[in-house]
């Protein structure tokens, strides 16, 4: 099967891929502008839905979820949800989210 046919099957061509990488260079670069800009108590929120935007473009693009078994994304959505209740009790064991 040639490489061609691959991407035909799933909907996305070479330029799909690259305006994709694009988005993620640009979601990257505002996690980075963060650092520089103060976004105030917007800092930890922005920081967390533009991870978990990435995270889903990459799981659905990338590795193709999109296009297969509905089980095989909800597996990952389920561990994405996972990391973030496992982030917030860490967080809140430190104490963070007290002024």
């Amino acid at each position: 099967m040639s490489t061609a046919t691959e991407h035909h099957e799933h909907g996305m061509s070479d330029s799909g891929y690259v305006k994709i990488a694009l988005i993620l260079a640009a979601i990257t670069a505002l996690e980075v502008s963060t650092y520089y800009v103060n976004f105030g108590p917007l800092f930890m929120p922005a920081l967390l839905i533009m991870m978990v935007i990435k995270f889903v473009t990459v799981v659905s693009y990338f590795m193709h979820l999109k296009f297969d078994n509905k089980l095989f994304s909800f597996l990952f959505y389920v561990g994405l949800g996972l990391a973030l209740f496992v982030y917030f009790t860490a967080l809140a064991t430190f104490k963070f989210f007290i002024a």
